[in-house]
């Protein structure tokens, strides 16, 4: 698969969560009743736009950013708008609300393993609604809408079971942009109620297997090994319930893509030492930007799964969402330096 760029579009327009995180590294995650020790922590970036957009801007890409949401009118709304400025990133329709705090969210990462927990607060967050998101006002090429499941006002259905995610993501396409969406990783029975009916107006698709699992049924991950026909079988789940163009589906050991026209694409990840982790919470976010990048710039889709991968990696390196980001060149470096996980079948090209 290549992309053929529009010719008059530029730029990626990533709406839904704006989150602050308090990252805490633990020693241990307790059990209740319990105590765990606080080894370091840290402020940074959470939620699927304020992420993906910083991990592109610190990746250094020369198309236009801008970014869509609510936060509330206090410092940590203050501190995510300039924010947002100090990386050239729009916020035209990034608003701030009386009504709400600033959404955040305690991580809890245990050293060693990177495995995180979170406490999250949904505050404005809850109360986006995009009804001031006009597209006709931007020139973007790509909108990304995330996390389904955790925007309160676009996750509801009507009686007829469109969402007003669904709406949006309708609307986008309507006025030219090619449309993207996440999840978050919830263990619920709400995934088909909000996330299917959304992906009839999603071009893209990028989750991870957890995520492709809620949403299909399929049992992808079997006594902790990855089941790569269930994988596809998901995929293939997807793609049918109306995504356009691609699904991408990524996990520990790496990621998988179906395209429209049935073509398999797999990449292993790199192999980061352990004591090279400092966390994964903005793993799959850093995975996306980079698989965005190469489709807004037209790349072969191989070359943009690579450097998804990269991204990842750059990412684990820090335990905030976007700290562990480094311009696109010293990211496609990590391959050489960690290199790259075993084939995922046994008919793969060498990566």
């Amino acid at each position: 698969m290549k992309a053929s760029p529009a010719s008059k579009r530029s730029g990626i327009l990533a709406g839904g969560n704006w989150i602050i995180d308090h990252v805490k590294t633990i020693d241990t995650y307790p059990a209740l009743e319990t105590l765990a020790n606080i080894k370091s922590e840290s402020t940074g970036t959470g939620g699927a736009p304020y992420n993906v957009l910083l991990d592109l801007a610190k990746l250094g890409v020369a198309f236009p950013l801008a970014g869509a949401g609510l936060v509330g009118k206090d410092a940590a709304g203050s501190q995510i708008l300039a924010d947002c400025e100090a990386h050239k990133i729009e916020t035209k329709f990034l608003k701030q609300t009386a009504d709400a705090p600033t959404s955040y969210t305690d991580v809890m990462t245990v050293a060693g393993t990177g495995k995180r927990t979170f406490f999250h607060c949904r505050g404005a967050n809850a109360l986006w609604d995009a009804k001031d998101l006009d597209f006709s006002k931007t020139k973007a090429r790509i909108f990304h809408l995330g996390y389904l499941l955790l925007l309160d006002k676009l996750d509801v259905p009507n009686k007829e079971g469109i969402t007003g995610a669904a709406k949006l993501l309708a609307a986008a396409q309507a006025a030219g942009l090619k449309t993207c969406v996440d999840t978050v990783s919830e263990s619920s029975d709400r995934f088909k109620a909000v996330v299917t009916p959304a992906f009839k107006h999603c071009d893209y698709a990028i989750i991870n297997e957890f995520e492709a699992a809620q949403v299909t049924g399929f049992k992808i991950r079997k006594e902790g090994v990855l089941d790569t026909v269930s994988l596809r079988h998901a995929a293939g789940a997807i793609l049918q319930m109306g995504v356009k163009e691609l699904i991408v589906i990524h996990f520990p050991e790496g990621c998988f893509a179906r395209t429209r026209d049935g073509k398999d694409h797999w990449q292993p990840s790199l192999k980061v030492p352990d004591k090279h982790i400092a966390g994964t919470a903005g793993a799959g976010d850093a995975f996306c930007a980079g698989v965005l990048l190469g489709l807004h710039e037209g790349w072969e889709l191989q070359k943009s799964l690579l450097t998804g991968v990269c991204a990842a990696a750059a990412s684990l390196t820090d335990a905030t969402c976007t700290g562990g980001m480094k311009p696109l060149a010293q990211v496609e470096a990590l391959k050489k330096k960690y290199g790259v996980r075993p084939p995922l079948e046994p008919n793969e090209d060498d990566f």
